[in-house]
């Protein structure tokens, strides 16, 4: 059913209004740990993982097959990285033009028919139309799924476990329970948008939670500013995080351009934290203490985050979590190099073949980070 626009200060909070609003959370700072449910505490992990659009991103282009193991933001993507010992997975989501919100990544859909390949924006779509590219739950073949890189090469969308397309419901029913839900809300960088557009998307995104969240942890993140700041004005149940290449790229919107610049959206709007590509972070390290100072979470994002001792770095660096491709092999780095030293162990003892296998982690003098702290910003600089 299509939600009425209206004006934002015409907006209920949410959390405050739906009969069927099942899913009672109280926003924190992620760090301190969230309260997700007036029952049960919920405590967020000091040093979080969650899984890229599920169980990783798709890079066909890639000669790791990895990156093409599993479809990503499907629910066997989903399920596949719940089945490690991870706390989130984060996924995008765009809503049809009948305000139906979808798990998509990309602005553009593609496809060919007849040799000729064609585009159409996902959002410009109906729910019935976006479903029918790639396989069908029935078993039959759907239309093609192509993609387009950066370079501008459309390939075929080829991983070797695929799996349909699908709702954010869909993913609230059918994924496990226990797993925690980073929802980005996706959209065109190319686009100024209308502040009432804004709201009819997020009122159909936030009607989904709260119908079918239950007791899952969730949070909000978008790259789109205004979006992130409307969502956190129209509920005060769930926390909502910026997005940020860090001064990575540069924007024709200010806001986007620094991690300065997206402590003072988070601090103007009551945003819980900032998320932000990991190279931003690294050639600007001075900036963790600003956040932090600013009672601020801070997650990351990127490439290096699949590099474990990347990711070692950022938890001493006092970063809240990291968003990995490779789950597994950083579960299981996180769970050898960070988890041990959490529980105030030296070593981490694991049981092999008849024999007590000995696992060692970096140990750092407060000198050694510090020249370490300044020395990564140089090496990075591509």
């Amino acid at each position: 059913m299509a939600l009425k626009a209206v004006h934002v200060s015409d907006v209920p909070n949410l959390d405050h209004v739906p009969e069927n609003a099942s899913l009672s959370l109280y926003s924190t700072r992620l760090s301190k740990g969230v309260e997700m449910n007036r029952a049960a505490t919920f405590k967020m992990p000091k040093f979080m993982v969650a899984g890229h659009r599920g169980n990783g991103m798709n890079v066909l282009q890639s000669t790791d097959g990895r990156m093409k193991e599993i479809k990503e933001n499907s629910i066997m993507s989903f399920n596949s990285a719940a089945k490690h010992p991870i706390d989130f997975i984060e996924f995008d989501v765009q809503v049809t033009k009948d305000d139906c919100p979808v798990i998509f990544h990309d602005t553009f859909i593609l496809s060919e028919d007849n040799g000729t390949i064609f585009e159409k924006r996902v959002t410009e779509l109906c729910l019935s139309e976006f479903l029918c590219f790639g396989p069908q739950k029935e078993g039959r073949a759907g239309k093609s799924l192509l993609r387009k890189t950066k370079e501008g090469k459309i390939l075929e969308w080829n991983v070797e476990n695929d799996d349909s397309l699908c709702t954010l419901q869909d993913a609230f029913q059918q994924v496990e329970p226990s797993l925690g839900f980073n929802i980005e809300l996706k959209f065109d960088d190319h686009i100024v948008y209308q502040q009432d557009y804004l709201i009819r998307v997020l009122q159909a995104i936030l009607q989904v939670v709260f119908d079918h969240g239950k007791d899952r942890p969730v949070f909000f993140s978008s790259f789109q500013p205004d979006a992130a700041l409307l969502v956190r004005k129209m509920q005060s149940t769930f926390p909502v995080y910026f997005l940020t290449n860090g001064g990575t790229e540069i924007f024709y919107d200010v806001r986007r351009n620094s991690l300065e610049e997206a402590i003072k959206v988070c601090l103007e709007g009551g945003l819980q934290g900032i998320v932000s590509e990991v190279k931003g972070v690294f050639r600007n390290p001075g900036a963790v203490n600003k956040i932090k100072d600013a009672n601020l979470s801070l997650l990351t994002y990127g490439k290096l985050n699949n590099v474990s001792e990347a990711v070692y770095m950022q938890h001493l660096m006092g970063i809240d979590g990291v968003i990995v491709d490779l789950v597994q092999e950083i579960t299981e780095a996180v769970s050898d190099l960070i988890k041990p030293s959490e529980m105030g162990e030296a070593e981490s003892l694991a049981e092999g073949d008849g024999e007590m296998e000995v696992k060692s982690k970096p140990q750092f003098s407060q000198m050694e980070l510090s020249f370490l702290l300044k020395l990564i910003p140089e090496l990075i600089q591509l």
